[in-house]
């Protein structure tokens, strides 16, 4: 029998972006922008599915296929919806069917001059070691990274 474990972990990103707080909150609230940069890797993941729905009480679901051939299933719930200043959403993650994952995640957008600071909060539980808080907190930072160039470059700053 597999041992039951569960490790607990927190990360907070921070970003200044020169885009003003209503842009950046378009990148996480419009299904089209959102698609361009919250995806796995190019040339390493095939998607499979992608559901929006974001509102509070709404679902949003992305499912895809690595290289190797697992499967990862990302499934969130928003919470709670402030345009241009917060966003929070209870998700979880599976890798071929296994829960590997559930999080509770904060966006706070916060005027920055002309642009935003972004404070991504992730508070974690990671189960059976199936998981890991650092891998997590790196492969956000990078899909934070990816936001960041197609703000720049396809939303314009």
């Amino acid at each position: 029998m597999t041992e039951r474990k569960t490790k607990h972990d927190t990360f907070i990103i921070e970003r200044q972006f020169p885009q003003s707080p209503a842009r950046v909150f378009n990148a996480f609230s419009d299904p089209t922008a959102k698609a361009r940069w919250f995806s796995g890797p190019a040339g390493q993941w095939q998607e499979n599915l992608r559901q929006a729905d974001f509102r509070v009480g709404g679902r949003e679901r992305l499912v895809g296929t690595w290289q190797g051939g697992k499967t990862s299933s990302f499934d969130a719930y928003y919470l709670d919806i402030v345009p241009d200043e917060r966003i929070v959403y209870a998700y979880d993650l599976e890798l071929d069917g296994r829960l590997v994952s559930v999080s509770l995640a904060t966006i706070q957008l916060h005027p920055d001059g002309s642009g935003t600071r972004l404070v991504f909060t992730e508070h974690g539980a990671f189960l059976d070691g199936l998981d890991d808080p650092s891998a997590r907190e790196h492969g956000t930072g990078k899909l934070v990274e990816a936001m960041e160039r197609v703000l720049r470059t396809e939303l314009g700053a």
